[in-house]
């Protein structure tokens, strides 16, 4: 944007102005890190890096993800066998299975300085591979702000922060953006299937954050909690307008479904596995989530 001067500042000059000073003075706050660097994570575990590491596991995508968009991409060794973006970095690199299917041995072999994994009870991941002897970070985004508390910590693990910073206020700017274009308008009644089991999302997780910033209302109540298995009928007196996570003739399979209004008028919408990757990891991509939910509660917004 070229330099312009004007000769009385107006409201917006000032909020721009403003914003690139406050934007400035993070980026100025934010050094390099620090090492011996110790962190809590999210199981309350004392994590301890001596040194800046060399050689990562990224045993989510997520967290791959998030490593390549903070400039850290170099540091992986392997990653997990979902991993699949960028693709030109994760097909060259191992695959050490899986949060409950990990490659202990293989992980073990490689060496890591630091393996980056999730906090599930269900998976026991990092107590395995610390019982494995491997410093190991455990931890996730469930909520919308997570999802930015992570990106800098990961970008404090690695001495990235000044990176991590600049695509946090990135991501916020463009999904303020986003926002923008749905102000105003009614919001959708929306039904948000995870799986078939069903499993849902509650209005304070990450997804469900943004269904409402895209202009519509989780069916789900927030004492559920933030991905909770429904009891279908739940659905049916709910009765959204719009569905999204599978077909409609998936849709119209479901007993007591076909009269739903998401389903009588057509608004049930099965993401692309890009789009879907994009909804269900709650890392740097949550801009082209956002993008497609607006697409498909409000379209007019996007014409």
């Amino acid at each position: 944007m070229p330099h312009l001067r004007s000769p009385v500042p107006t409201p917006a000059r000032w909020s721009l102005n403003l914003t690139a000073v406050l934007a400035a003075a993070t980026l100025s706050g934010a050094s390099a890190t620090r090492y011996p660097l110790t962190v809590t994570d999210d199981l309350g575990r004392t994590v301890t890096l001596r040194a800046e590491p060399r050689r990562i596991i990224s045993m989510l995508p997520s967290h791959t993800e998030t490593l390549e968009a903070i400039g850290a991409a170099d540091k992986l060794i392997a990653v997990d066998l979902y991993s699949n973006a960028p693709k030109a970095l994760v097909d060259r690199l191992p695959k050490v299975g899986s949060a409950y299917q990990p490659n202990l041995e293989a992980i073990a072999a490689l060496k890591p300085d630091l393996v980056l994994a999730d906090e599930s009870s269900g998976s026991r991941l990092t107590e395995k591979l610390a019982a494995a002897g491997l410093t190991v970070y455990g931890g996730t985004a469930q909520t919308y702000k997570e999802v930015f508390e992570k990106i800098a910590t990961l970008g404090k693990l690695t001495n990235r922060e000044v990176n991590a910073t600049r695509l946090v206020t990135r991501m916020r700017s463009d999904l303020n953006g986003l926002q923008q274009l749905v102000i105003g308008r009614p919001k959708v009644s929306t039904y948000y299937e995870v799986d078939p089991s069903p499993y849902s999302v509650g209005p304070n997780s990450f997804i469900g954050v943004l269904i409402s910033q895209a202009g519509g209302q989780t069916i789900v109540p927030a004492r559920l909690g933030n991905f909770p298995k429904l009891d279908p009928e739940l659905i049916v007196k709910s009765d959204p307008q719009v569905m999204v996570g599978l077909t409609l003739d998936e849709a119209r399979r479901r007993p007591g479904w076909s009269s739903l209004r998401a389903v009588s008028s057509g608004q049930v919408f099965n993401p692309t596995p890009e789009e879907r990757d994009a909804l269900s990891r709650p890392g740097p991509n949550l801009v082209t989530a956002l993008r497609s939910l607006i697409r498909w509660l409000h379209p007019e917004a996007l014409k």
